[in-house]
């Protein structure tokens, strides 16, 4: 994972019931975290800024791996779109222009 950006474009993962969608990404970063090599950042975009909010409790997950200096970004403008800017508990406001910084020098996971 050590050379990979995961970008974050839902607050679940995979497609079906909300609940066990949200249940399923939280328990991937719950793993996540507890690896030795663990990945470059993580960019919330679309739904995936509700992550980073106390709404969702990989909020929770997100702020330990920054903890372990992996950087957690939100796309600005789904912060402003969804207007969560004032809920994030976790990662800082990123624009799309840092992603494709990223994404152009690691390997990009996509979780939605």
């Amino acid at each position: 994972m050590k050379n990979k950006v995961i970008l974050l474009a839902s607050d679940q993962l995979g497609k079906g019931e909300k609940e066990l969608g949200e249940g399923i990404l939280e328990t991937f970063f719950t793993i996540l975290k507890q690896k030795e090599e663990l990945p470059k950042a993580v960019f919330c975009m679309n739904s995936g800024v509700f992550t980073l909010t106390e709404r969702s409790l990989v909020s929770l997950h997100l702020k330990e791996l920054e903890s372990k200096g992996v950087d957690v970004l939100a796309c600005k403008t789904c912060v402003d779109y969804y207007e969560v800017q004032e809920q994030l508990t976790a990662g800082k406001i990123s624009s799309m222009a840092d992603f494709i910084e990223l994404a152009s020098k690691y390997e990009v996971l996509t979780l939605s």
